[in-house]
Formats: structure tokens, sequence, C-alpha cells
């Protein structure tokens, strides 16, 4: 099927590839699409829900037809689009969605149930009988789900994320585009030029157009060329752009190593793009849509604009003898490219009674196709005219109903497309993205002159937003031929006419979903999956919404269109997730004492992705449990030393900082005095509690918060939402200041000595009561004193600048094993806060109020808070709910286990008599004895009670008393002293 002296590919480069199995050969530049056309494959795969047959429709990214998977093993990739892979030697694709084979698909079966199975039938079907659901519905729907399959292997590739910055991204390299990435490029700007095809040019490299008295192909590689010397503009072939966000932020894929076989260790297969853009110019162009008709899905039946860009890009004929059917002066230029080629032209058919004839070949006016026979590829096609029906032989039919712009990037900021009746198509509405312009076919010119035209206007516009001026070039001399359409969205007639090739969504469903009552256009889409496959319905919205309108007796623009989402193209997750594979997935955070915690033998655990000791073993000792004891025993008699830098630090500053902190804690900060620490509690915008902790004033303007660790990250997310959404007002700044710090606690009776040794100046009690903060001088390096405790022992927190933290912890721990203390890890740290009472995301784990962890008058009543009024709702104060309370072991069984329920001592363990639920348990060598916090019903109330611990995984039943839940030093002399 190659036409001699057609295409732009390289003719002397052969390339063997293999399809199902098939060995073929094609040229250097083919895609898989062209290069099986070339060898007279017109089946390339299966629809979704009936496994018809099916063939390539188009040449572009919005291909619905022919996926193939791609290579092997762990490499396997499915779902590609044959109209987008490149070729390349040893490339191996095989068809999907079809078994034992592509040619006789026992699925297929599925067609002849056709009658059954149309729009909503899942929803009417698999409600009854309710027993079925989960042994023969589930089971079945998951087997028939989805297209290509994944290998089930770890993915060897690799994948990369980048960033980029320019004054000016240009979505597309048609004529659009290249004229306004020149003229910006011209001005100085710099200019990221961006084009999903692995050549730039648009359709001027699959038209036989002239520019500038130049083959069209020819004008784009002189522009080409003078782009590529200028060092402000940067070419990015094969690179989609998939997203449109905020603040003229884009996403986009490139593919960077699809179209070879030689993939070099380290190399990414694919980068994923953000790129920040001071403005923007879409240069999408169009897709061409189809016109629906009894069975106009088969392989065979191609839109026109694919069939000439088959022919004047890749030299290759889609058929023997091609029809032609549309409603645009299109057909003809279709029809007169064949011809020029030497292709048989069969016949052209013109919806409308008023298009123009050609002597050259036979022309049907107000004729429509209305069938097609053929059941693995197109043979025949039925045309229906007012005086019958008579029936054309063809092995190909080059379709279209029309030019749908590409407004899909416009549409991603919740903007709406609006309807040009003049061109029956939707445009972008100005002003949709802030900052970006529209220009070419996107924007509804479909004219190589207004397109050139529309690109140097865009690129004007922008820069002059940029405040460079530049001289507006005059459009090079190109075609300029009006575009005159007449509607057509489907044939009248019987059968099933096609809208989604890839979901098998016909006329018939659409009007189906309308009769039903569904005449939202998004409730259609989702009733009739129209729109809902892999292509997003870039081949069938607007003929299906136009079909929708027409059966609910609306108009078009009245009915509107779906929402358009990113991505604009299919993106892999490993692409998404670049960097996130293996650790990657999940970070190591390692404080700056680490190294010197693993040489001491201390079991590292995860907490909040940052790597703490669990225990410090010491010789003798062999298990956690004699370890942590010690550990215990050993901060409450002497002193601890122990690394708190993961606990998340963020520095608030502003003139408006101590109102921010009022607005995000329940309780007041503005009243805090430089020097001081308060402890506070945020609530979320629900009222439950999100996080507690302290914040330190340091200055007038100046606090230092700081969070548990792992919350961190979600505070500090919180803050900027707070900062930005509800309070832009205020004069804030807040920074993450997590890691500049390394910061230990330093616990018990000798902390003060310990101290002392390392401080240039020696602790003063008057100027270091409890809950003080400020500056000091650790060895001659600027660092910051806390004092502060959650041991609830004397107790503070030292920080210095991270690059001596490694050094300080030496010099502490050594100083404080000779006063016969030492390190204590996350098990000791967990045992000293329970026995003093304190809390963690074991107790806030995000369904517990203020009120419920015994806090309730820290909410203050003088002013507002995040979360306030819904804290207040009816039943989250009522005394009947689950609060706080201790625990203590009593008769013959001592153990206590988190999870476990709580019961009345009479009562049954069953559900319905639940009392609440133990949440932290331990055994705490100072008290000599197993101790939990928990929630139960009415908890403070019923200090002094039994009730029943009930843990029916593990077989544990243990009676335990019910007690406040600070168990050591509960008027807090030791922390104050």
């Amino acid at each position: 099927m190659r036409v001699a002296d057609r295409g732009l590919i390289d003719r002397g480069t052969s390339v063997e590839f293999s399809f199902d199995g098939i060995r073929y050969s094609g040229f250097q530049g083919d895609t898989l699409a062209s290069a099986l056309l070339a060898n007279g494959v017109r089946l390339m795969g299966r629809s979704f829900k009936y496994h018809r047959p099916r063939g390539v429709l188009t040449a572009g990214s919005e291909e619905p037809n022919a996926l193939v998977t791609i290579g092997r093993g762990a490499a396997q990739d499915p779902n590609v689009r044959a109209t987008m892979q490149e070729i390349y030697p040893g490339l191996e694709a095989r068809s999907q969605n079809r078994w034992p084979s592509l040619n006789f698909d026992v699925m297929a079966v599925n067609d002849l149930a056709a009658p059954f199975l149309g729009a909503g039938f899942y929803y009417k079907t698999f409600m009854w009988p309710r027993s079925f659901w989960e042994k023969l519905y589930e089971p079945m729907i998951r087997r028939a789900a989805g297209l290509g399959a994944l290998s089930g292997q770890a993915n060897a590739d690799t994948y990369e994320s980048a960033y980029a910055f320019c004054d000016l991204l240009v979505i597309g390299a048609g004529p659009a585009g290249l004229m306004a990435a020149l003229t910006a490029g011209r001005a100085g700007a710099d200019v990221i030029l961006a084009d999903e095809s692995n050549q730039m040019g648009g359709r001027l490299l699959a038209e036989t157009l002239e520019v500038d008295g130049k083959p069209g192909h020819v004008w784009v590689d002189e522009v080409l060329a003078e782009l590529r010397a200028m060092e402000n503009v940067r070419l990015m072939t094969r690179t989609t752009i998939a997203g449109a966000y905020d603040q003229g932020t884009f996403a986009a894929l490139e593919r960077v190593l699809h179209h070879t076989g030689d993939r070099p260790a380290g190399a990414p297969l694919e980068t994923y793009w953000r790129i920040a853009a001071r403005r923007s110019v879409l240069a999408a162009g169009a897709l061409e849509r189809p016109v629906a008709f009894r069975d106009n899905d088969r392989p065979g039946i191609m839109t026109a604009g694919a069939v000439r860009a088959y022919l004047n890009r890749w030299g290759v004929a889609a058929g023997r003898s091609v029809t032609v059917f549309g409603n645009t002066d299109d057909i003809h230029r279709t029809a007169r490219d064949l011809l020029a080629a030497g292709v048989h032209v069969a016949a052209v058919i013109d919806s409308r009674h008023d298009g123009p004839v050609s002597t050259d070949y036979p022309v049907l006016r107000g004729a429509q196709v209305c069938g097609s026979s053929g059941r693995k590829g197109l043979e025949s096609i039925t045309v229906c005219r007012a005086s019958g029906e008579e029936r054309i032989q063809t092995d190909c039919l080059a379709i279209t109903g029309g030019w749908n712009p590409s407004v899909h990037l416009t549409c991603h900021m919740n903007g709406r497309p609006t309807w040009r009746r003049d061109i029956a198509a939707f445009v972008p509405t100005p002003g949709a993205v802030p900052g970006m312009r529209t220009a070419g076919a996107c924007n509804g010119a479909f004219s190589t002159v207004a397109c050139l035209r529309e690109g140097i206007s865009a690129a004007t516009e922008a820069l002059g937003d940029l405040g460079l001026k530049a001289p507006k070039p005059e459009p090079p001399q190109a075609e300029d031929q009006p575009y005159e359409i007449a509607q057509l969205w489907a044939a009248p007639g019987k059968g099933r006419a096609w809208l989604d090739f890839q979901n098998d969504v016909t006329v018939k469903d659409v009007k189906q979903a309308a009769t039903e009552n569904f005449r939202s256009v998004e409730h259609m889409k989702r009733y009739t999956t129209q729109g809902m496959a892999t292509d997003q319905g870039k081949n069938s919205n607007v003929a299906a919404l136009a079909i929708l309108a027409d059966a609910t007796g609306r108009a078009i623009p009245e009915t509107g269109t779906t929402t358009f989402r990113p991505p604009y193209a299919p993106i892999a997750i490993a692409a998404l997730g670049a960097g996130a594979e293996g650790a990657g997935f999940k970070p190591q955070r390692f404080t700056t004492s680490h190294k010197a915690s693993v040489a001491r033998g201390a079991p590292m655990v995860e907490a909040g992705l940052w790597y703490r000791p669990s225990y410090f073993p010491q010789p003798g000792e062999t298990t956690w449990r004699q370890s942590c004891d010690r550990e215990v025993q050993m901060v409450r008699s002497a002193v601890g030393v122990c690394d708190v830098s993961t606990l998340g630090k963020i520095d608030i500053q502003g003139r408006d900082a101590a109102q921010f902190l009022d607005f995000v804690y329940s309780n007041t900060f503005s009243t805090l005095k430089v020097g001081r620490v308060r402890y506070g509690l945020m609530l979320r915008e629900d009222g439950f509690v999100m996080d507690d902790g302290t914040t330190a004033r340091l200055g007038d303007s100046h606090f230092l918060m700081t969070t548990t660790t792992a919350a961190a990250g979600d505070v500090m997310k919180h803050l900027e939402f707070v900062r930005q959404g509800l309070r832009p007002d205020l004069d804030v700044s807040l920074v993450s200041v997590t890691e500049q710090w390394a910061q230990f606690a330093v616990a018990g009776p000798k902390s003060r000595e310990v101290l002392n040794g390392v401080l240039d100046t020696p602790l003063d009690d008057a100027e270091w009561p409890f809950m003080a903060c400020g500056p000091v001088s650790v060895l001659g390096v600027p660092g910051r004193l806390f004092r502060i405790s959650f041991s609830g022992e004397h107790a503070y927190e030292i920080a210095v600048p991270a690059r001596y933290g490694a050094s300080l912890f030496d010099i502490l721990t050594q100083r404080a094993e000779a006063l016969g203390g030492g390190l204590y890890g996350m098990e000791a740290l967990n045992v000293l806060r329970i026995e003093k009472g304190f809390i963690t995301h074991a107790e806030i784990h995000g369904r517990t109020t203020a009120y419920d962890i015994g806090m309730g008058r820290m909410v203050s009543q003088k002013k507002d808070c995040i979360g306030k009024t819904m804290s207040e709702r009816p039943g989250l104060e009522e005394p009947g709910r689950e609060r706080l309370v201790g625990l203590k072991p009593i008769g013959e069984s001592r153990q206590l286990l988190a999870g476990a329920h709580l019961y009345n001592e009479e009562d049954a363990p069953v559900r319905t008599n639940d009392q609440g639920y133990v949440t932290s348990v331990c055994y705490s060598p100072t008290l000599g004895s197993m101790l939990g916090l928990a929630f139960l019903a009415d908890g403070p109330d019923r200090h002094g009670e039994i009730v029943k611990m009930v843990d029916h995984l593990r077989g544990v039943t243990t009676l335990c008393e019910v007690t406040d839940p600070v168990f050591f030093d509960p008027e807090g002399e030791r922390v104050r002293g």
C-alpha cells in the first residue's frame, strides 16, 4: 500500500518489527499504524464491550481503536496508541482485548447479545438478586474489565520529573504555533515550543499546501532551523502538554525513549515536566469528527484528514478504492490528493445539496452513507439518496463531519467553551485560563493564512503583557479557503450507528438515556459510558451532545459539554510518580544523630518518614523491655538525652503573626510574652483535633511552632491554606525549618547539670522557669533553649544549627553518661509520656474533640478560631461521649493491649455493649504496673469503676480500674522544680 514519491519518511532505512508475532517491514519515520497500513493490515484491535473488529480511525493521539501492547515481561506497556508509537528495529507489538487471537475472538459473541446490553444495562442487571453480587457479578466484571494488561512484574524503566521556566509556552507546532514561537523568539523572549508529535509542523506535514510559495514541510524546516539557532528557544518534540493549572503552571509528558529499542542504563523512558510560563499560547489545532451511520465502525473507515495524513506524511494509501463522505469541502481536498497519488476514488458523497462538483471523480450531492458491509474490513457501503439506495464497492471510506477545535486545556480550570454556529463547533472562551491566548484551528480559524495570522497576533499580545516589543511581521502567503459546513451528526436509519468506538456507544444509547430522563450531558455520559474511553471522547463528545440536544428538544449551547479534565492524553502512573518508586516512594529521613545511634546498636523505627532509635541496648540486655525499663528509670532518677529534631518546626513571622496563631489555635497566643512557650491545640474545620504542640515567642512578631513528627507536613499545608485562602488580609510569613535545627531533649533531675557543661552562660533558675525560651550560646555556637518537657521531668530542649547536631549529640551523651544517665529512645519516650498522661496521635487520631481529651476549656470563648463553631455542634460535648481516661489492670490478668475494646464488667463483650477502646499501653517501671490510655463512655465521671478490656483477636480479657490519665506526679512538681 506504499505510494511512490509520497511521504516524509526515510525510504533508505528499512525497519523490521512484529505485530501479533508476524514480522513486517517499514521505514524510518513510520508510526506503527502507518507501517501496518502499508503492509495491508487493517484489523488492529477489538472494541471493549462487544469485541467488534476495529481498525485505525485517526492519525493522532485521539485514536480510540488501534491500541496495542508493546514489549514483554517487566517492560510490557499496554494501551499504546499505534498512531503515536514510532517503529524501531525489534519493536514487538501485540493486539489487546481478544482471545485467543485478534482474527478469531471468542468474546465477539457479546455482539450477538447487543439487544440486551444497551445503555445502562449494568445498572439494571447487577442490582438483583443481591446475593449474586459478590459471588457472580463482581468477579465477572473484574475479569472483563480493562483493555491491555500489566505484566505484574516490577517496572525496571526509569522515569524522571523535571521543571522548566519560560516567558512564553507555545502549545502545538502547527502553522499557528510556529509563527507564535518565531515572533516571540525574535523578540528575545524565553520560549518553549512543545508538540506531541515526533516532527513539528502539524497539518502542514499532512497536506499538499504551500506556504510562501514552498511546500508546507519545506517552510516548516526553514522556520525550525531559525528557531534552533536561537539560544532563547527550546523545542520539545514528543511532548504532550497534559494539563493547565494555577499561576501559569502546565504539566507535560515527554516520551524520551519510546521511539527506540536502545535504552541506556539510567536513561529515562519518560520525563514528567512541570512548566512555569509567564504567558502561554494554545495552538493545539483541531480534531476531525466522524459521522455516525449504520455499521460505521468497520476497519477501513477512517477520518478524511487521517487518510490525507497517511498519504502525504507517510506515503501510504489507506485503500485501493477509496470513497469520501462528508459535509465540508475537505472531502474534495481528500479526493484530489488521492487522485494525484494515483489512488482510485470510487466516489465523493457530499451531504450538501449545493456542494461543488468535479469532472475527475463522481460526486453524489445531497447523499449520505447509511450502511456498510464487511466483517473484518470494509468491503462496500450503502448510499442513501432521494432516488433510493445504491451500493458502492470500496475498501476505504474517508469520512468527515467537520473539525472540533482542541479546547481541552482551556477547560482545565473550570472554563466552558463557546458554541459557534458558523463552524458547528465549540471554541475556547477568552480568559478561561489566565495568561493564555488561543490561535489557529483550536480557535476556530481553519485556513492556513488565518492560522499564521492568529499565531503572530497571539504572540504579539503576550509579548506586550511581558513588556517586550517586537515588530509584527506579515504572515507568509498561504491558502485562505473559507470553511463551509452543513451540520451532520448522524445519518438516519435503522441499525447501530457508533459514536464512541472504544466503548461501543451508539446513537440509540444516547437517545435511550434521554428517554430515561438522563438529560444532563454529564448524566448521559455516565449512563452510556460515552466519552469515558482512553480517548476521553475526543472523537465523539460533540456529536453525542448534539444528538442529546436533538432528543431533548434543546439547542447545543443549552445542552453544554462534559467537563474536560487533565490529563489531555493518557499518562503512565510511573511518570506521574517519577522518583517515587522503590525507596523514593517512602523517602528515608535521617537525623544528625543517626550514625551515632546505629553505632550503638539501636534498632531504628519509622516515624513520619524519619528514622528514630527504638531503644539503646546495653551488654547483658536480651529484650527490648529490659532496655526500655532501664532508660525510663534513668530519666526519672538521673538524666536522659533524646534526639527530637524530627518534631515539625515552623517559623512564623510578620506584623499579624500573633493574630494568625489565635486563629489557627483553639487557645490564645497573642497574650504570650516574648521568651515564653505555650502549649497549643489545633482543630480542623470540622471541629475535631488536628494536632497539638508548643509555640515559642522569640520576638514581638516572631514565633516558632512545634508540631508532632507525623503531622508536620499536614500542619504546614493547613497553615498555608489558612494564610492564602482564609486570612490573606494578615501580614504573616511561614517557613518550615525542621531540617535547619538539630534539637535534643535533656530530661531528668540532673538535666540542668548536663546543660551547664555545654552552655557558655550557666542556667539561672529565675531566668529559666518552666516554659521559658530564648537564645543561648552553646560552646560558642548560637543556639536556642526551651524549658519544656514531654517526660514529666525537669527537662529542656536545646537546638543548634543542624551542621553542629552530630557533635552536640556526642557531647551531651558523654556528659549524661558521666552523671549516671545516657540515651533513651522511642520506647522509653512512649512510657514516660503515658505515665504523665500526655497524648500523641494515638489519641488525637482524627475522631476526637478537645472535649474528648479533657481539653475542652482550651477552646477559648473570647475569640474565634478554626473549628470552634463546628466543635460546639450538638452531640460533640455530651457527657456520654467516649472521653480520655487512664487504665490500671487488676485481678489475675495484668495484660493491656492497644486496640482492645472496653465493656462494663457484667456485660457480654459484643458490639452493642461497647463502652470504648484502648489507644496506648505500656509497662511502667516507675509504678510497677501496666498502664493504659483509653476512651471510655462518660469516662471522667467513672474514675474508680471496674471495666473489662477484651481483645477478641488475641483472646485476652483483663479487668481494669478506671483512673485519671495522669498517673505520675499529677501536681507537676517535678517538671516545675
